[in-house]
């Protein structure tokens, strides 16, 4: 078997997490000599993880411009890339490659396993199939440069070189897998406009003791909105999560980013609405129709048909009731006050989570500076940006992941075009027979 390194190659992608897997086996689909170099020992440790280990894979809103908007004021500069290569088309894909898929709740795909693995297996398989080299355990140290192009990847100490690059490194959230925001330092170097990476989606920490005594209590289709300076804010609807140091969930970490504009600014507060599609009125109507029914149970005891019983304890303390109280004793102005706490428990922000926790970082590299047709750098012709390393507000739901497909696809397919027209290693100009002598090769090799 030769070595790999024997002669160069069309295209090298650095970063195998989804962009970059997605990336390298378009560019080989389309018959690149492909090479794709990994800092960790395996593939794609954070997509491996990611939904909790099932994977939200995208969103399916098939619309581009709807998809792109929501990135807000960025999201015109996906337009062009989502309208190339968006929800419809990645699914086609992972059908195609034989990863049935469902739609759960707000739009969020899933593969019908419930199975992050088989997302990660489909991509492989991918690369496998049109022989895309693999290197493991590397230890880069970013880009050689000459005459305002990359001519190579300084890499264990030496440069390993090809004709066009794609960076796939991602952002800074969860390090653990490898996102240490190496390949922003490098764009830096380089002259790229990096904005610094932030959390992002990101758990929020409450000091109310009253919240983390909800440890584990999910609640569904409520309204949570911020509190600054003792003004409400817009809130938002979804699914939240009670944690042992505040909450979580979609809905938390949507907002979490608007959060954390306001945070250390005054006091910042959440209220949670748990009945946003019914008004006081409506609740105190509810409220007397279950005390009719419990008139010799205590408050404590008698509101199970109200609320989840978890919540209970913390609607009672925050009304500042007596949880034993028979329910007969209970007054009109004290039922009314249980109602308007229903539509109000406010708790107070003591922080976030860090990287470790954070979904997605913001930051990364200013979007300005891409063409969005092809995912181009507008600095250097022959180097193309993908995935997390981009500076887009992802919310939760797919979107992130959809980023990478999107971005990974049209990186590949224009680094390998733009290869194979000005030459691959041996002087040919034709993506076929570019095809047709790589698929003559024996060297592919997964190391």
């Amino acid at each position: 078997m030769t070595d790999i390194f024997s002669e160069p190659f069309d295209v090298i992608v650095i970063g195998g997490g989804p962009s970059g897997m997605m990336a390298a086996g378009r560019a080989a689909e389309m018959g690149a000599r492909v090479l794709l170099l990994e800092k960790n020992e395996s593939l794609g440790k954070k997509l491996r993880i990611t939904g909790g280990g099932r994977c939200n894979l995208t969103n399916a809103t098939a619309d581009a411009r709807k998809m792109a908007e929501k990135f807000g004021d960025k999201g015109k500069f996906l337009l062009p890339a989502l309208a190339r290569f968006g929800v419809e088309a990645t699914l086609d894909f992972f059908h195609q490659h034989e990863l049935p898929t469902k739609v759960e709740g707000e739009n969020r795909v899933f593969p019908a396993s419930d199975r992050a693995d088989d997302v990660w297996g489909a991509l492989v398989q991918y690369m496998f199939s049109h022989k895309v080299v693999i290197q493991y355990d590397v230890r880069i140290d970013g880009f050689a440069i000459e005459d305002g192009r990359v001519i190579g990847v300084k890499m264990n100490g030496g440069v390993v070189r090809a004709k066009q690059y794609i960076l796939a490194t991602g952002g800074k959230s969860k390090p653990e897998t490898g996102s240490t925001g190496d390949g922003l330092a490098w764009l830096s170097a380089l002259g790229h406009t990096v904005i610094e990476p932030d959390t992002a989606l990101v758990p929020i920490t409450i000091q109310d003791p009253w919240v983390r005594n909800l440890q584990g209590t999910s609640l569904q289709k409520v309204k949570l909105s911020i509190v600054h300076k003792g003004e409400k804010r817009k809130g938002f609807e979804g699914k939240m999560l009670f944690t042992h140091f505040g909450v979580s969930g979609p809905l938390v970490l949507n907002m979490s980013r608007l959060v954390r504009e306001r945070f250390g600014k005054g006091k910042t507060e959440l209220s949670l609405d748990l009945f946003p599609h019914t008004d006081s009125a409506g609740l105190d109507l509810r409220l007397l129709d279950i005390f009719a029914k419990n008139v010799n149970k205590k408050l404590k005891n008698g509101l199970d048909d109200f609320t989840l019983p978890s919540l209970i304890g913390a609607l009672i303390e925050l009304s500042e009731l007596d949880s034993e109280k028979p329910v007969r004793e209970i007054t009109r102005k004290e039922r009314l006050l249980l109602s308007l706490v229903a539509k109000d428990m406010r708790m107070t922000v003591s922080g976030f989570l860090g990287f470790q926790k954070a979904i997605v970082s913001s930051g990364g590299v200013d979007v300005k500076e891409v063409d969005f047709k092809t995912m181009r750098s507008r600095r250097y012709p022959n180097l193309f940006l993908v995935g997390d390393i981009l500076d887009f507000n992802r919310p939760s739901g797919g979107y992130s992941l959809q980023i990478c497909w999107t971005t990974g696809r049209l990186a590949g397919e224009n680094a390998a075009a733009s290869a194979l027209v000005e030459g691959g290693p041996s002087g040919r100009s034709s993506m076929h027979q570019a095809r047709s002598e790589r698929d003559e090769r024996s060297e592919f090799r997964i190391m």
